[in-house]
Formats: C-alpha cells, structure tokens, sequence
C-alpha cells in the first residue's frame, strides 16, 4: 500500500517548521525543571503522533519544531495535546489561570530537499540571535548539541543531510559546528515569515490551505488550491 505521503505525490518532500508562542509573550520557561517538562512531553507526544523532530529549540516564551509527520492532518491534534499538557504543568505548579498560548500556532510548510538543513540553521541559532549565547551549542535547549557534541536527547532524528559534513562523526560534529557560524542573514528572513510555504513551484503546487494550514492536495480533492 503506498504511504500517506505518496498517495499525495509529495514523497518525503514535505516537512513542517512550527512556531508557538507565549500569551503577551510572558515568560513561561523559567526554570529547568519547566524546559525538562516540556522536552519531556515533546518525547511523550513525538512518540504518539510518529513524528521524526530534525530540529528544534525552546526558548522563554516560544519554541520552534522543524518536523516530518506521515498524517499531515493530524499536526493540530499533536499542537493541542502538547500546548493542553503544559498548560496543565504551568497552571498546577505557578497557581495561575488563562491562556498560556497565543492564538493559532504557525505551521510552515518547507520542501525538505531544498530547506532542511537552512531551517535548522535558523531554529538552532535563536538562542545566538537572543543574546543569550555566542555559540549556539552554549545553549541546552535546543538540537545543537546532538549535531555539535553527538549528544542524545531523546528528541532529535538526524537530519539526513548530515552524514554530508564528514567521513566520521567527528569531523561531521566540527563541520556542522562551523555550518552554524556560518549563517546567511538573508536566508534567515526567509524562515522568520511562517506564513508561507517554502519550496519550488512544484511542492508548493501541490498543497492546499484548509483551516488555516498547509497539508498536502488529495487527488480529485475541491479545496483551496495555492497558485503560483
């Protein structure tokens, strides 16, 4: 039977960098005993929803997913039973009330082939961009260290492009320690505007917007079809 996936002629293209961010963007990691909470659940509901994660980062008041879904519709399903579980944490441990989140999460559609490893650039060096490190391996929430240091984390599949950075582990570490130096301030702009879809004519063609985010077009299916 063919996957999800190829049934929507998108093959493995399809990968999604998603965005949430706090209410009013109030602090709501504080502690380290919040961000292992929350990494915790990140495992918990990778596991549930069969999500390979490639790259991510948790900061204060936001956090940043880059990952492969074999039902892309079951995205909001995984957001709101991840976002429901650490609002129940927050709410239980500082005795407070009301909406932790934003509104509606932001859920960009990225053709993997093309923007995998860039968009992993970005999400890894938000920390950097924050002031909060000078090297974004410095920061322990976030899938720098599995790539720099080869530290597990329970969360990160290999990016498939990182074999690319060397002949053994080693070199591929410093290879990829030296990619994220290495950052491009115009490729960044591209990755700050979740509202788009990235890839080329081709992908994008064959998404559709339905309850506003990106999934993939269903043969003989009438929906919002993205024009390009």
């Amino acid at each position: 039977m063919p996957s999800y996936a190829r049934k929507h002629q998108l093959g493995s293209s399809l990968i999604y960098h998603i965005f949430n961010r706090s209410n009013a963007r109030v602090s709501i990691f504080s502690k380290e005993e919040d961000f292992a909470y929350f990494v915790n659940l990140l495992k918990e509901y990778m596991l549930r929803f069969q999500l390979k994660i490639y790259h991510w980062v948790v900061m204060s008041n936001h956090y940043h997913l880059l990952l492969e879904i074999e039902i892309p519709e079951n995205i909001s399903a995984f957001m709101a039973g991840l976002n429901r579980a650490y609002t129940h944490y927050y709410h239980k441990t500082y005795q407070t009330s009301g909406l932790l989140w934003q509104g509606r999460f932001k859920s960009q559609p990225v053709q993997k082939e093309l923007y995998l490893l860039a968009c992993g650039r970005y999400i890894e060096r938000n920390p950097v961009r924050s002031g909060l490190v000078l090297e974004a391996v410095d920061y322990p929430y976030s899938s720098a260290r599995f790539y720099c240091l080869g530290k597990p984390d329970g969360i990160t599949a290999q990016d498939p492009a990182f074999i690319e950075f060397g002949s053994d582990q080693r070199q591929r570490q410093q290879g990829y320690t030296e990619f994220l130096r290495n950052f491009d301030l115009a490729e960044e702009k591209i990755f700050a505007n979740l509202e788009s879809p990235l890839g080329d004519k081709e992908f994008i063609s064959r998404l559709i917007h339905k309850d506003g985010h990106y999934i993939p077009q269903r043969q003989g299916r009438l929906a919002e079809r993205i024009v390009v």
